[in-house]
């Protein structure tokens, strides 16, 4: 009974994960106002993306491949202020519990990049961008991507392939996309 259980609950987050990911966001689209969280569980938010902002979409917190990566955005924070960046999310399908502790053990002096909860899976599933990680992760989770929005538009987007991946999202090249 436990295994006829437990596959109807894998067959059933696989098909939501592929329901939400139809019509993932482009270019010159608007990005969804929806609510998040940082460090506060019970407090939730929408992204203020006014003036130019970075979006950097991760798997997981606490992963090697997203803990591999978000460390070079956290070095090249002010870079992207002194080419007028106002914030830098990093959103991640996991509570503000586990976002809030992963910033800590990447940034323990503190850093402006911003840990994002996108506890339900909302942001990611309105962006198009939420894919089945339950064999690995237990659960839908996050395409791994970068947005650069101006003004909440997509300015730029790159969406790696494979999860693990992180050459078109890796910071060297987000930057490299910004005037």
């Amino acid at each position: 009974m436990a295994s006829i259980l437990t596959g109807a609950a894998r067959a059933a987050h696989s098909a939501v994960a592929s329901v939400l990911a139809a019509g993932q966001i482009n270019t010159g689209e608007d990005i969804p106002a929806v609510n998040v969280k940082e460090d506060n569980p019970e407090k939730g938010f929408t992204l203020d993306l006014s003036g130019e902002n970075i979006i950097l979409g991760v798997p997981g917190a606490f992963t090697p491949a997203c803990s591999s990566q978000v460390p070079q955005y956290i070095k090249d924070y002010d870079k992207y202020k002194a080419k007028g960046i106002n914030d830098i999310y990093v959103v991640a399908v996991n509570d503000a519990f586990v976002t809030k502790a992963w910033r800590e053990k990447l940034a323990p002096q503190g850093t402006g990049v911003r840990f994002i909860a996108d506890d339900k899976g909302e942001l990611t599933s309105r962006l198009g961008l939420i894919f089945d990680a339950s064999g690995l992760l237990g659960s839908p989770r996050s395409k791994r991507y970068a947005i650069v929005a101006q003004d909440n538009k997509v300015q730029f987007i790159a969406v790696e392939t494979e999860p693990a991946d992180t050459t078109m999202t890796a910071s060297e090249v987000v930057l490299s996309q910004i005037a």
